[in-house]
């Protein structure tokens, strides 16, 4: 009980007027406080992923830029939601498990959360709030910098390995 009124209060104090991403702290895929703090200086992609969708093996090209440009500074973070056709109907467990055993994925995982709709988490509230209106299907990226400013957004249908995102993710780099 403990536990879950310190997840609770952790994703209500993640206030609207935020003019950051770093003022966010989500439960990681294990339960554990994860704050994107952790990310300051880093270029960050966020996307919201899903197990059961068209676009799943998108996975892989993220793996794939994230192996590449991690040593340079890009961290890409995936947030499970099963908003859009019940496609990330798993629990915790079994979208990590899935993650890593089909797609070998190493970069940060977060718990499921909700990226549309009423319920929408208040990280998504910040992402959305100034950045192309409500997510619209899985896979949508939004390119983060150093700061904490969102600099970009890719919909479902840009690849990772597109020169759009790469071209992007290395001008951030280089900023």
């Amino acid at each position: 009980m403990k536990t879950t009124l310190g997840l609770i209060a952790m994703l209500s104090s993640s206030a609207f007027a935020a003019s950051s991403v770093h003022e966010f702290t989500l439960p990681s895929i294990d339960g554990a406080a994860a704050p994107l703090s952790a990310y300051k200086g880093k270029v960050v992609l966020i996307v919201n992923v899903a197990s059961q969708c068209g676009y799943t093996p998108q996975y892989a090209g993220l793996e794939k830029l994230y192996e590449e440009y991690k040593d340079h500074g890009l961290v890409v973070l995936g947030f499970p939601a099963n908003n859009f056709g019940a496609q990330e109907p798993g629990t915790n467990a079994e979208i990590k498990t899935f993650c890593s055993r089909t797609y070998h994925v190493t970069f940060p995982m977060y718990s499921k959360i909700s990226v549309a709709g009423g319920d929408k988490a208040p990280l998504y509230k910040f992402l959305t709030g100034a950045n192309g209106g409500e997510v619209k299907w899985n896979f949508t990226k939004f390119l983060v910098d150093g700061d904490g400013k969102v600099i970009a957004r890719f919909e479902s249908e840009v690849e990772p390995d597109s020169a759009e995102l790469t071209g992007a993710v290395e001008k951030a780099l280089h900023k």
